[in-house]
């Protein structure tokens, strides 16, 4: 049983940042793509970043490239979410999940992904 926690989330202005922060214990994350996405209510769950096992490819989506920078520390099996400029629009609860597939290519779909955080609130004010 995998587990995954994510934490970090909080309150911000607009232009602040956070850094969201996720532990998996379970499984050697090192060998598994991992993902963050987020909901906001009535919408669908979205990636907001992925990257390999390796870290080699990364995906970020339109409305955060440049403002957000996924990373992973395999040796601490943590992965991270750095996010700059925060924006009104990034209000949404974020989710960490690792991928199903190990040693597999980069994946943005959440049906690739079989182990979930329960998820951390972001709310950025204006």
């Amino acid at each position: 049983q995998v587990q995954v926690v994510e934490s970090g989330g909080g309150l911000v202005q607009t232009g602040g940042s956070l850094r969201l922060s996720c532990a998996a214990s379970g499984r050697t994350l090192k060998w598994y793509g991992v993902g963050w996405f987020r909901q906001a209510p009535g919408r669908e769950r979205d990636v907001v970043a992925a990257a390999t096992w390796n870290g080699g490819s990364t995906h970020y989506s339109s409305s955060v490239k440049g403002r957000f920078t996924i990373s992973r520390d395999n040796v601490r099996n943590m992965v991270y979410l750095q996010m700059d400029s925060l924006k009104p629009e990034d209000t949404a609860v974020y989710y960490c999940a690792v991928a199903t597939q190990r040693f597999g290519p980069l994946v943005r779909d959440r049906t690739e992904y079989d182990s979930w955080g329960q998820g951390t609130q972001v709310t950025v004010s204006s």
